[in-house]
């Protein structure tokens, strides 16, 4: 079932970039790992503000290309600790894996193709 509307989802990203911002201050992150935080959270206010979505300002990405980055982004956090070798950091390793796991929950319960034309959401987007 799709609980989640486009533009709830519009919502949804844009306190997940205050999220990633807010990171660093709320676990004490400092160097690598704070600019990681900083550089997801700019970067999915970029995407946010370029994705065809009731809250996009330039509507350049397709919601659907920007839902394979959701579900791409979240499995790439799941990973993360792995990949980049902070797997025995338990604080930062948890975060991401629970940040992944987040990510894909709010995939597979987005409406990323609406059946039918709902204003102000599909003119907007």
């Amino acid at each position: 079932m799709k609980v989640i509307s486009p533009a709830l989802h519009g919502i949804i990203d844009y306190c997940m970039s205050g999220v990633f911002l807010a990171l660093p201050f709320a676990f004490d992150f400092s160097g690598t790992y704070a600019g990681v935080c900083y550089a997801l959270g700019a970067g999915y206010l970029l995407i946010a503000l370029m994705t065809r979505m009731p809250f996009g300002l330039f509507k350049v990405i397709p919601f659907a290309i920007h839902g394979g980055f959701e579900m791409v982004s979240g499995l790439a956090f799941i990973a993360s600790p792995w990949v980049f070798g902070f797997a025995q950091d338990p604080t930062p390793r948890n975060l991401f894996i629970s940040l992944g796991v987040v990510f894909l929950v709010v995939y597979a319960l987005t409406e990323w193709h609406p059946q039918e034309k709902r204003a102000p959401e599909l003119e907007l987007g």
